[in-house]
């Protein structure tokens, strides 16, 4: 397999998944402005989206969106914490999480982060995407994980995008099982293992 990932962008919840589920993967740094590829390849060519995460597999098929990634990753592992069993009532759940974060959070900062957005617009992202982060934090109140006592791919997608608050000026400390979450997360050995390979922790 292997990974095309920007560093710190939300190709780092795959990475995190593959190093859970102590799978090997090449990873492949994109020049996301360039859509060059660290090997001077055409990024477009690989995924004409543009963006990543993309996953190379085995048979050389390419499969591009985030939750769908680190699910197949997490089904190669046989890891039924990072995901339930197919059909399962908690696989259903994970996916609601992982759609949940995927749409109503990451688009929320996406909206913040483009140079293009009109400032009304970006006020009304901001309390928008404020919102789902008080319900998420209040979804933690009670647990360590989104699904309960073990960590699962959406933790690791959430904790994604949880890192990008301070680019943004939101104080994670306002949503204290936030705070905690995404310290506990930080503190997992493969998270750690994920950011140093992508060069956003000291070692």
């Amino acid at each position: 397999m292997k990974l095309y990932y920007s560093p710190g962008a939300c190709s780092l919840s795959p990475h995190i998944a593959l190093h859970e589920a102590g799978l090997s993967a090449d990873l492949e740094k994109v020049d996301l402005a360039k859509k060059i590829t660290a090997s001077g390849h055409d990024y477009s060519q690989i995924n004409p989206k543009g963006y990543v995460p993309a996953l190379e597999m085995d048979d050389g098929g390419v499969l591009t969106e985030g939750p769908a990634i680190v699910q197949y990753i997490a089904d190669r592992s046989g890891n039924r914490e990072l995901a339930p069993p197919a059909g399962s009532p908690a696989r259903y759940r994970l996916q609601e999480w992982l759609g949940f974060i995927a749409s109503e959070i990451h688009k929320g900062f996406g909206s913040l982060f483009d140079s293009k957005v009109p400032d009304e617009a970006k006020v009304s992202a901001r309390d928008r995407l404020i919102k789902r982060l008080a319900f998420t934090d209040a979804a933690l109140a009670k647990q360590p994980y989104l699904l309960g006592s073990h960590f699962s791919v959406a933790d690791g997608y959430l904790y994604t995008v949880l890192r990008w608050c301070e680019y943004v000026k939101l104080d994670l400390a306002t949503w204290p099982n936030l705070l905690a979450f995404s310290a506990r997360v930080a503190a997992r050995p493969a998270v750690r293992a994920a950011m140093l390979a992508e060069g956003i922790a000291k070692a």
